[in-house]
């Protein structure tokens, strides 16, 4: 397997919601509840924690390898407060600040089908890099 390389990991996060959530392409799908119950390390208590990212879970995600096989896969990539991705990592998050933004469209590059965006929040510099590369941007 040759993984792709991510220069944003929000841009990544939204790529596993297509791939893992929503395409069912990446198997298992992460369920936050599961990993605390098997996780050795330490106890995780998801009822105190789960206001920010809990570093366990997120380096989960960061290390989590994604074929580049997959990336013709995804076509659009829709950034929700409810997407299952955001829950997972921060299980009460209340979707009002910036944790999730992408900041940058290098990653897109290495996907030759996706063709629209719908994001959170982008500055127009975002947008335009975006627009270069063929890809529509549409904002929540």
């Amino acid at each position: 397997m040759e993984p792709i390389t991510f220069t944003d990991f929000n841009f990544k996060l939204a790529v596993i919601q297509v791939l893992m959530y929503e395409k069912e392409l990446i198997k298992p799908k992460f369920d936050l509840y599961e990993f605390v119950k098997q996780h050795q390390a330490r106890e995780i208590n998801i009822e105190d924690e789960g206001y920010d990212f809990i570093p366990e879970v997120t380096a989960y995600f960061e290390n989590l390898k994604i074929d580049k096989n997959l990336a013709t896969e995804v076509t659009e990539i829709y950034q929700d407060g409810g997407n299952e991705i955001y829950l997972e990592l921060i299980r009460f998050w209340d979707g009002e600040d910036a944790a999730f933004d992408i900041t940058s469209a290098k990653d897109a590059k290495q996907f030759p089908n996706l063709k629209r965006v719908t994001l959170f929040d982008a500055s127009p510099e975002l947008e335009d890099e975006f627009k270069n590369l063929g890809i529509e941007v549409e904002y929540l």
